[in-house]
């Protein structure tokens, strides 16, 4: 591992804050830590923790000596200095010699210590940063200390290869007992350039930010040359199937199993993400899975995120996919049973009695393949899948040089159902879309690109289809939360299937199709060619019936239900003059939803259509417009909105409203929903 320290850019930092009003240890502080937090090896998704002691001007314009520790919640790869909150480090120090801390007085007391009570919590190894004397303190769950330490003789190891450089802490639980026991340490060692956590990472100190973070970097470098050596061959390959079952395929049958679905109210689904690489592919095929992947965790802190164990499923055999649904609905509930099980061995022996978490798993194994991470968001399930890698590398590791030990179970629960590790986790009430997977065709403007961004604002994760590239990634680039951009043309029947698999591979399924997409053809009908009745039959019938072909097929795999939205248009109840190329394919889009809810309401699968019409949007360019307008002897400003009931102007957040609205609801389906105003000549009959 080397040094990313540049001297140039610490500088630059240090000038670009001190414009801020930010001291130049913080500085330096913020610079380290962004350096440790963009590297993996070292720091994953609130994993680690720095500090710096420094002196700042209290709220009566005293200068006084202050802790700036990471505070929770932040990115150490992108820190800000408000990530790391000033404490009144006396204040801290004053409970050095306490014999005891409660973790709940520990917590109100850093937050007395802040300077700023508008500040987030400080990290809960707080006290360890105020304990120890150094001015800068840096701490990472490295990967290769990991694997060294997480070795039945792992604190043997780690003295051998550390000598005097570095000191040995037990395994103690993060909190006041922590911190006393790493200052005794210390204290008992102080020529050391950090400590070494066992089975929990690593702490490097030193007086200036570059000192303490290139000591990280050289001590890690030690364990990753202590890994080189001695290797022996890990994981040999179980006998597989001779076609394994493609991603695009299992993915849909694995979210739907492990959704919560009782069938009376609306599933808990969850969504995925995938990963694979040749590392991935030869832990997951070992003979010996079953051993080393359920073991426990390879660094405490990630339980919260991944639980204690994965879900080890069998490999998916392409030619009996049936079979490899039934063993994996087998394996879901072992695994919730031996959740269970784990909850009620340890629940109240230790601690408080506490309320069991749901027994969904946050990773899957699945051999031939690779894993999938699990969440409640796109966010989450890729957080699972960085830590599910992390921790491949971790056990492989460790199983390359000895046997991978990490802490044991009691430990293990004790930190899954810590109060303080829940905290990070918890949030208010879920967005109504939370957990669904959503695809807008013609996403790229007007309705669609409405529709997504509406969608993406209530929690769903949602993928933009349109036939305009840039404007696809333009969208799914704007949008605030998860979205991904995929440029397809919905009449070619291949590359809609292509899309539907990459969406598969990178969410797990799909719950809601806005079936948007669509364009409009003039001509009279008797004298219109072929090519044009036929450019658009294909386009606003067709494609329509190809999206939803692929979707009811991703949602029967799945078994959570879904919704199939159309966009019809009056066109489809009350033709207009001179538009019977478009309103005849959306007459027949209206039937198609109707025979969707027909045949599908039994797999839970609601069809219904939105009936938009006079919508100021791209389909009425060239003329269009005012062509209509005159159509019907009026104005474009009556045509919009005079010309309705209301007397007001249907806007394109008023049509996705009406997709939102019809996406939530589980007991409506083969129903047209009409937003336009009021006209009673296009009402539905």
């Amino acid at each position: 591992m080397k040094s990313l320290w540049r001297e140039a850019e610490a500088k630059k930092m240090v000038g670009a804050y001190a414009r801020q009003g930010v001291n130049k240890d913080l500085a330096l502080r913020v610079y380290t830590t962004r350096l440790l937090g963009g590297d993996p090896r070292l720091v994953l998704h609130g994993g680690g923790n720095t500090s710096v002691k420094t002196r700042m001007k209290d709220v009566s314009g005293k200068t006084i000596d202050v802790l700036c520790v990471k505070g929770s919640g932040w990115d150490m790869g992108a820190i800000e200095p408000r990530g790391l909150p000033a404490l009144r480090i006396d204040a801290l120090q004053a409970l050095r010699p306490l014999k005891a801390l409660s973790d709940e007085d520990m917590v109100d007391a850093q937050r007395g210590a802040l300077l700023d009570s508008t500040s987030p919590n400080p990290s809960v190894e707080t006290l360890l940063h105020t304990f120890l004397p150094h001015k800068f303190i840096d701490h990472t769950h490295s990967t290769a200390v990991l694997a060294v330490t997480d070795q039945p003789d792992g604190d043997k190891i780690a003295a051998d290869i550390y000598g005097d450089r570095a000191a040995l802490v037990p395994y103690v639980m993060p909190g006041f007992d922590l911190a006393i026991k790493a200052a005794e340490v210390y204290e008992a060692n102080r020529d050391v350039e950090g400590l070494i956590l066992l089975k929990h990472g690593i702490f490097s100190f030193g007086e200036t930010a570059r000192e303490a973070y290139e000591r990280m970097i050289s001590l890690v470098t030690v364990a990753e040359d202590r890994l080189k050596t001695g290797r022996k061959k890990v994981f040999v390959s179980a006998a597989l199937p001779k076609k394994i079952a493609s991603v695009a395929d299992v993915a849909p049958i694995l979210r739907g199993l492990v959704a919560d679905n009782d069938g009376a109210s609306e599933p808990k689904r969850m969504v995925l993400d995938f990963r694979t690489n040749k590392a991935i592919r030869t832990y997951v095929n070992g003979k010996e899975a079953a051993r080393y992947s359920q073991i426990g965790v390879v660094t405490p802190d990630h339980n919260i995120r991944t639980k204690n164990w994965p879900l080890l499923v069998a490999a998916p055999d392409a030619g009996d996919v049936p079979d490899f649904i039934k063993s994996t609905k087998k394996a879901c509930d072992k695994f919730a049973a031996t959740s269970h099980k784990y909850f009620a061995r340890h629940n109240g022996k230790r601690d408080a009695v506490k309320v069991e978490l749901d027994t969904t798993p946050r990773v899957i194994l699945v051999p031939g393949l690779g894993l999938f991470g699990v969440g409640k968001s796109a966010s989450d399930a890729a957080v699972a899948a960085d830590i599910a890698e992390n921790t491949v590398n971790v056990i492989t590791d460790a199983e390359a040089i000895g046997t991978f030990r990490p802490i044991p179970e009691t430990d293990m629960f004790d930190i899954e159902y810590w109060s303080l590790e829940q905290a990070k986790l918890s949030k208010g009430a879920e967005a109504p879309l939370a957990r669904r997977v959503a695809i807008v065709t013609g996403g790229a403007g007007g309705i669609g690109e409405a529709t997504a961004r509406m969608f993406a604002a209530q929690g769903a994760a949602v993928v933009v289809l349109d036939r305009d590239a840039k404007a696809v990634a333009r969208v799914a680039d704007d949008i605030a939360g998860a979205a991904m951009g995929i440029a397809c043309d919905v009449t070619d029947a291949r590359a809609v299937r292509r899309a539907f698999d990459h969406i598969c591979k990178t969410y797990g399924g799909v719950d809601i199709v806005v079936s948007n997409a669509g364009a409009a053809w003039q001509g009279r009908i008797g004298e219109v060619s072929d090519k044009v009745l036929r450019q658009s039959f294909e386009l606003n019938f067709f494609a329509h019936q190809t999206i939803a072909q692929n979707a009811v097929r991703v949602m029967q795999a799945q078994g959570t239900g879904g919704a199939l939205l159309f966009n019809t248009s009056k066109q489809a109840v009350n033709p207009g003059q001179d538009f019977g190329p478009y309103g005849l394919p959306k007459a027949a889009t209206l039937f198609l939803m109707k025979q969707y809810a027909l045949e599908y309401g039994v797999d839970g699968i609601t069809s219904n259509a939105v009936n938009a019409d006079r919508v100021n949007t791209g389909i009425f360019a060239g003329g269009m417009l005012e062509d209509r307008a005159k159509a019907r002897g009026l104005t474009v400003k009556e045509y919009l909105g005079d010309g309705n009931l209301l007397k007001r102007e249907v806007t394109v957040d008023d049509v996705a409203k009406a997709f939102l609205d019809l996406a939530l609801g589980r007991k409506t389906t083969a129903a047209v929903l009409t937003v336009d105003g009021g006209n009673i000549a296009a009402s539905l009959r």
